[in-house]
C-alpha cells in the first residue's frame, strides 16, 4: 500500500497506549505537562487506507443444495476426479447408472399393496406347477411306493415266512413227541398233511416233521417235508421192505428244510424216526439238475442213482438254482440200519 501505516506491539489498539519520543522533544516533554490525549475511536484495519477486498468466500452448499444441484445437472460440481469418486460413490467400482427397469426390479414392492388383474394371473400362473413337473411328481411316487412294496415283500419272503413255518414245524414236532410219549397209536395211513414221522440230518442240523403229501398250502408253507404219496407220484414208507421213501422240501423260504443239502456226500446219515423204529439212510449219490417232470427219480430204482435192483432207497428233491424253481436237486441214499425205539437211538443221533 501506499499509505503508512503505524506500528503496534502484538496485541495493542491504537491510541491505546502512550506514544513514546526521542530526542529533544522528549526532554521538553518531561518538564510539560502532557495535555490530556482525546479519546480516538480503535482504528479499523479494513478502512485504514484503500485496499481491493478479498472476495467474499464462497457458502458451503448444505446436503440439501447439493442433492438439488446433481439432480439438475446430472453430475456434481468439481473436476472430473470428482465426478468420477462421486460417481463411483453412488453406482459401485465401475460406476454406470442401472437402468429403470432393472432398478424397479430390484426395489422391494410395498406390502399390502392391492394388484391389478393382470398381475394377480400372472402370479397365479407362475405359482402353478406345469403339467410335466407334476407328471415327473406322480412318476417318482409311484417309483418310490412300488419300491417300498417290493422291500416289503422281498422281507416277507426271506424272513417272516421262514418265522411262521419253522414255528409250525416246531409245534408239528411237538406234538408227534408228545403222542408217541403217550403211547398215542399212529394210524396206518394218514390224511394229506398229517405228520408222522421225523426227518434227521445230522450233518445239516436239520429236524423236521415228515408230512403226508407234498401240497405247497398243507405242508411244504408250513416248513414241514412232504411225502410222495399221492396218484402216479406215490412211493414206499419206510417200512416197506422195498421201495423209494422219496421227500420233497423247500429250498428257500417258508423254513427251506432243504436249502443245503447239496452240501451232503457219501456216507452222510440221514435218519427217519417214527413211532415205532428209527431208519437210518446213508447218502450214496446225487443229481445236481434235473427238469421237474423228471419223475423218474422217485421210482422204486432211479435211474441214473446208481442203484441197480430194488431195495429200500430214500430220495430227497428240492428246488435248484436257489431262489428258483426251474429245475430239481436230487440226493439219493440207501438203508443201512432198522433199529427199534427201545433200543434207543441210533448212533447217528448220538452226539
Amino acid at each position: 500500500m501506499t499509505a503508512l501505516r503505524p506500528e503496534r506491539e502484538s496485541g495493542a489498539s491504537y491510541g491505546q497506549e502512550p506514544y513514546e519520543a526521542s530526542g529533544a522533544f522528549a526532554d521538553w516533554s518531561a518538564g510539560q505537562q502532557a495535555p490530556e490525549a482525546p479519546t480516538l475511536p480503535p482504528i479499523d484495519e479494513e478502512t485504514v487506507a484503500l485496499r481491493i477486498p478479498d472476495p467474499p468466500p464462497e457458502p458451503s452448499p448444505s446436503p440439501s443444495a447439493a442433492l438439488s444441484v446433481t439432480s439438475v445437472t446430472g453430475s456434481p460440481s468439481g473436476g472430473r476426479a470428482a465426478r468420477r469418486k462421486a460417481a463411483k460413490r453412488r453406482h459401485g467400482r465401475h460406476g454406470g447408472a442401472r437402468p429403470a427397469s432393472a432398478a424397479a426390479a430390484a426395489a422391494p414392492e410395498p406390502s399390502g399393496a392391492p394388484l391389478s388383474r393382470v398381475e394377480a394371473r400372472r402370479r397365479a400362473r407362475a405359482s402353478k406347477a406345469s403339467p410335466a413337473v407334476v407328471a415327473s411328481r406322480v412318476i417318482g411316487e409311484v417309483f418310490i411306493t412300488t419300491g417300498v412294496l417290493m422291500l416289503l415283500f422281498v422281507s416277507y419272503q426271506l424272513w417272516w415266512t421262514n418265522v411262521r413255518a419253522h414255528a409250525q414245524a416246531d409245534k408239528e414236532t411237538s406234538s408227534l413227541q408228545h403222542d408217541w410219549a403217550d403211547g398215542k397209536r399212529a394210524p396206518g395211513s394218514f390224511e394229506p398233511g398229517q405228520g408222522f414221522a421225523i426227518l434227521h440230518i445230522p450233518k445239516l442240523d436239520v429236524v423236521v416233521p415228515i408230512a403226508e403229501g407234498v401240497s405247497n398250502k398243507k405242508v411244504l408253507d408250513k416248513g414241514m417235508v412232504g411225502h410222495y404219496s399221492e396218484g402216479e407220484l406215490k412211493t414206499a414208507m419206510p417200512s416197506a421192505k422195498t421201495g423209494n421213501f422219496a421227500l420233497a422240501g423247500h429250498r428257500n423260504t417258508h423254513g427251506e428244510p432243504f436249502r443245503y443239502i447239496n452240501r451232503l456226500r457219501e456216507g452222510d446219515p440221514i435218519v427217519v424216526e417214527t413211532q415205532d423204529e428209527y431208519y437210518v439212510y446213508t447218502m450214496t449219490s446225487t443229481l445236481p439238475v434235473t427238469p421237474p417232470s423228471n419223475t423218474s427219480v422217485i421210482g422204486p430204482v432211479p435211474p441214473g442213482s446208481g442203484f441197480t435192483q430194488p431195495g429200500r432207497y430214500i430220495t430227497l428233491t428240492t428246488c435248484t438254482p436257489e431262489f428258483t424253481s426251474k429245475y430239481r436237486l436230487i440226493v439219493w441214499g440207501k438203508m443201512t440200519e432198522e433199529r427199534p425205539r427201545s433200543k434207543g437211538k441210533p448212533d447217528a443221533l448220538v452226539e
